[in-house]
């Protein structure tokens, strides 16, 4: 079992508590170890991140406690492997459940509630990117952002 840490758990100061409740939950649960790099931005932190190409709007919910990004850890080291992110979108969906939370994960974007998909979130992903595709359009995957309405 893991928890969180002392850093991961003041970046969820200003997140909206529900989201706070699922992230303590899914860390318990969770097969992959995970800490928060984000929650709660500023306006200027969030026009920098924009600017920089690191996100892709200013209406973000970063900016109203509304998400969080997750990094992964294989031991101590961080890892962007997408593969650990479906995992953690796992734990993050039952604890959405336990918590009775409507979850939105940036990997399936089409998908309002992750509680509410039937099948592996790496599917759920996937069909994501096919949507996308046959679209015309480029999928903007986002494996460490979950958000809350």
């Amino acid at each position: 079992m893991f928890r969180l840490s002392k850093k991961s758990e003041a970046k969820l100061v200003g997140v909206k508590p529900v989201l706070v409740r699922v992230v303590r939950r899914a860390i318990e649960i969770t097969a992959i170890d995970f800490g928060v790099i984000c929650g709660l931005r500023t306006p200027a932190e969030q026009r920098r991140l924009v600017a920089a190409g690191a996100s892709q709007t200013m209406k973000s919910k970063h900016l109203t406690g509304n998400a969080v990004d997750l990094m992964a850890y294989i031991g101590r080291r961080a890892s962007w492997e997408l593969n650990l992110y479906d995992d953690i979108a796992e734990a993050m969906r039952q604890a959405a459940i336990m918590e009775n939370a409507k979850i939105c994960w940036g990997a399936a974007w089409h998908i309002p509630d992750i509680r509410l998909f039937h099948g592996p979130m790496s599917q759920a992903m996937a069909q994501y990117i096919a949507l996308r595709r046959s679209q015309g359009k480029r999928p903007f995957i986002d494996g460490p952002h979950f958000q809350v309405e």
